[in-house]
């Protein structure tokens, strides 16, 4: 066994079956995908620990509890399709196709998807498809989605992806407006009813283009 591969399973009995997250098959998901491969070679010796890790530019990937338990709450099962909000450099995608039909990675630094194309290829994963464009407006062309998940925090959840959600659908962000306290949240779609969760804090790093509104200031 490799010291990768022990810190893989120091990272399911340390970080993530103690912080809630118990469903057997975001476990094994999480056991199946290699993380060092999805970070830059500065950073792979510590690819697994406790906290996000710095991808350049001002991106992250997310610490894997928060991953864990996001994901959890997506109830993604092998039939769904799902959407990946700022993917990075796959990883969540990675994990995600362990779980669901098939996955769009949507990612708009043309450097990161390069490197979640290359991880991905690695690791043999077909069911993802890696697509560039904005953040914000998703990705409309394989909508609806029974899953979406947002891989950073959010000031607010844009209507323009919750448009995209199945009925049924489940979209899962850390909501975090201002210096306010980043919140899981998870909405859901009920035909055209969406309703809203706060799950847990977490102090996830917060995505480009995702910036709190402006407050309005009188003159």
């Amino acid at each position: 066994m490799s010291l990768f591969d022990l810190a893989r399973s120091h990272m399911l009995e340390s970080q993530l079956r103690p912080n809630k997250v118990s469903d057997d098959r975001v476990l094994h998901a999480f056991a199946s995908i290699r993380r060092e491969l999805f970070v830059p070679e500065q950073v792979r010796q510590v690819a697994y620990i406790d906290d996000d890790l710095p991808l350049g530019g001002g991106r992250y990937l997310m610490q894997p509890m928060v991953a864990g338990r996001l994901l959890q709450a997506a109830a993604i099962n092998d039939m769904d399709a799902a959407l990946i909000v700022g993917a990075g450099t796959g990883y969540e995608a990675a994990v995600t196709a362990m779980l669901a039909r098939n996955v769009i990675a949507l990612e708009e630094d043309p450097e990161l998807a390069r490197h979640a194309r290359a991880a991905l290829v690695e690791h043999a994963i077909a069911s993802v498809s890696v697509v560039e464009g904005s953040l914000r407006e998703g990705y409309r062309p394989r909508s609806p989605y029974d899953a979406i998940l947002l891989g950073g925090a959010v000031a607010e959840v844009s209507p323009e992806l919750t448009a995209q959600l199945a009925d049924g659908g489940r979209l899962l962000a850390v909501v975090k407006p201002g210096n306010a306290v980043g919140r899981a949240t998870l909405t859901t779609r009920t035909g055209g009813v969406l309703a809203r969760r706060v799950i847990f804090d977490a102090a996830t790093p917060r995505l480009p283009g995702f910036a709190p509104k402006p407050a309005f200031e009188f003159c």
